[in-house]
């Protein structure tokens, strides 16, 4: 790949659905704060080539933005599989024991049906190799940011699961010759 790329990296909005729900592809963004996009919108550059998971809730929160992305399937969530739609708190109360394997080591472990967090982060490395040289924003999910961060730092996938991505904060990477440079991590717009 050519020329430096310079990357802004969204988390969508939050969900517009029942909290501590694993939520599938087709869950819509809460786009009720107008102030918080509006300051977002500010910090992004002009003019840049836009990304996004095809999930509905980046697809959303990127129109929010004034953006209309390219949709990046390799920038989807994590597939939590058969796990999906279901709250949190009823798997681990279901007593199945390959939920408890599951978090004793979350990223190596794989949800039944579903891909291990070291599997996402070879799917976003794929996605990120597509993206040619210039600025880019890229709508996506927390995993997709901490996948990326674990590319561009050289952590171990244990190690990047460590960052905290909160809705609709922006993280800044750049992919240089010399390698890939972090400008910032989970900053709030507003």
């Amino acid at each position: 790949m050519e020329g430096e790329t310079f990357l802004w990296l969204i988390r969508h909005a939050p969900v517009d659905g029942i909290a501590g729900t694993i939520h599938a592809a087709d869950a819509p963004a809460d786009l009720g704060d107008p102030t918080q996009f509006q300051a977002l919108r500010q910090r992004l550059p002009g003019g840049a080539a836009s990304y996004a998971s095809p999930s509905r809730r980046t697809v959303e929160t990127a129109q929010a933005l004034g953006l209309a992305p390219e949709l990046v399937p390799e920038f989807s969530e994590q597939d939590f599989g058969d796990w999906t739609g279901r709250r949190h708190d009823e798997i681990a109360a279901a007593g199945d024991e390959t939920h408890a394997q599951f978090w004793s080591d979350p990223a190596h472990g794989r949800p039944p049906g579903g891909e291990s967090f070291e599997d996402q982060v070879a799917r976003v490395r794929l996605g990120l190799s597509r993206i040619g040289a210039g600025p880019a924003t890229l709508v996506v999910h927390s995993g997709t940011i901490r996948a990326a961060l674990c590319i561009a730092l050289d952590l171990t996938p244990q190690g990047a699961l460590r960052f905290v991505i909160d809705p609709l904060s922006l993280t800044r990477i750049d992919r240089l010759a010399s390698g890939w440079r972090v400008v910032s991590v989970n900053q709030r717009a507003a």
